[in-house]
């Protein structure tokens, strides 16, 4: 249970109704960061902005890749809400439960490219308390790995968005 009280799909704004209202009649029900970012208009629509810009907007980097990064995050911020529904989401995305098992069991797990592997291990860098000791040789050896600057920007955003969304998720207790 939430420790802060979660909007009910009667008591969101009209705005956030419009948005529920598909993912109401889809799924039959809301999850618990939806009606916690109800709460607020302001912050349900930042947030949904970044989902939307991030996450499943096509962009440079492969939705696999998101999914990597937001498991990965989401494990080592400890979040296992945000765990669990992003198993799901790199079910419909097209992973496979076994390439799901490798990203949960780490990166050295993962069966992928090694440039790939450097972009994650950067990524799980990036999200912790100490990013600020990061150096231009880590953004280097992410860009020898074959990243551009942009996608770079990219995984790092994800990161963040991660970092932002488990945080909001732990605080208030969700999905325990």
């Amino acid at each position: 249970m939430a420790y802060i009280q979660l909007s009910e799909f009667e008591d969101m704004s009209l705005r956030i109704q419009e948005k529920a209202r598909p993912i109401l009649e889809k799924v039959g029900t809301l999850g618990d960061i939806f009606k916690l970012l109800a709460v607020r208009e302001d912050v349900y629509f930042a947030t949904d902005g970044m989902v939307q810009a991030y996450l499943l907007a096509e962009t440079e980097l492969p939705y696999s890749t998101k999914e990597r990064i937001a498991l990965l995050i989401s494990l080592e911020n400890s979040c296992d809400m945000c765990v669990d529904v992003h198993k799901g989401i790199a079910k419909m995305l097209g992973m496979s439960e076994n390439q799901i098992s490798e990203v949960l069991g780490g990166i050295d797990n993962i069966q992928t490219e090694a440039n790939e592997k450097v972009l994650l291990k950067f990524c799980v860098r990036a999200s912790q308390k100490d990013n600020y000791k990061m150096l231009q040789a880590d953004v280097d050896e992410v860009r020898e790995a074959g990243y551009s600057d942009s996608q770079i920007l990219e995984a790092v955003a994800i990161t963040g968005y991660f970092n932002y969304i488990n945080t909001l998720s732990n605080v208030f207790g969700l999905g325990r």
